[in-house]
């Protein structure tokens, strides 16, 4: 039988619908205002302001306002600390994105931290990530975020399953994991240099790819049925696992593109609704 495909890009565009209409709502009872992204550019790499304006075209979709902040690549971190600050003091401002990756000179993991939390829509602070980890009230970082949104949509069983993330960065291997085991799954977390990484994810019932390695993740490492959700993009429109291979072998599975990427940006300006909602109402 052929795997169910879970397909973040139709999933991303009915959220949009529901978010308009609560951005309506909100600008209707607040006197016409809206919840605001800041989003913040140092530099001119080209993939970074691509991405920064499908942002805030994605804003814009649901009838929010985007603020765009562009700052030259000789910035220096005191330079960026200070303009995060004047965001975070900002009333108007709902939600601040840095985008990544930043210039060399720049301190990129304190500028990160000084994003105040009830901003901190992209969910990159040490303190958030700290919260989401002990079920506290966080934002949660979008990529992660944005996959649990689709297992949930889907109704991919968590509870009790064996989970395999492959990858371990801050803001997508490590939050994955803990957002997993707080749904209840067994959670393995491998990388690059795992040792025996085919037999442990031979063993998995959801196996999240995030290593950031083209097609790192061969098709036949997996066992049949298991849940595929690939959270990577390299040029081509390949993700980390080997997806060509396993549609007829996985019980589900996220297509690259149209599966985690769409829902990542779509966490991203939702919970720029929720910080806007909290603060305006």
């Amino acid at each position: 039988m052929a795997a169910q495909v879970l397909d973040g890009k139709s999933l991303a565009a009915q959220s949009e619908a529901e978010l308009l209409a609560r951005v309506e709502q909100l600008k209707a009872n607040s006197g016409g205002k809206t919840p605001i992204l800041a989003t913040l550019l140092v530099g001119d790499d080209p993939a970074s302001a691509t991405y920064v304006k499908m942002k805030g075209n994605a804003c814009r979709r649901v009838g929010m306002e985007s603020l765009a902040v562009e700052m030259p690549s000789s910035t220096t971190t005191e330079e960026l600390l200070a303009k995060i600050e004047e965001l975070n003091k900002d009333p108007d401002v709902h939600g601040i994105l840095l985008q990544h990756p930043v210039p060399e000179q720049v301190d990129e993991r304190r500028c990160f931290d000084a994003i105040a939390l009830h901003k901190d829509v992209d969910g990159v602070t040490c303190l958030g990530f700290g919260r989401m980890a002990m079920g506290e009230e966080a934002y949660g970082c979008a990529t992660p975020q944005g996959i649990m949104r689709i297992l949930k949509h889907y109704e991919i069983e968590i509870k009790g399953k064996h989970a395999v993330v492959v990858g371990r960065s801050p803001i997508l291997g490590k939050p994955m994991a803990m957002m997993l085991l707080q749904e209840h799954a067994t959670v393995t977390i491998c990388h690059s240099r795992t040792q025996n990484l085919p037999a442990l994810v031979a063993l998995a019932d959801i196996i999240v790819g995030a290593v950031g390695r083209p097609e790192f993740i061969k098709a036949d490492w997996v066992k049949e049925g298991a849940v595929v959700i690939d959270a990577g993009y390299h040029p081509g429109g390949i993700g980390d696992v080997e997806l060509s291979a396993l549609t007829e072998k996985a019980s589900a599975y996220t297509p690259v593109p149209g599966g985690v990427g769409p829902m990542t940006i779509n966490t991203l300006i939702q919970q720029s609704v929720i910080s806007g909602e909290r603060s305006l109402s």
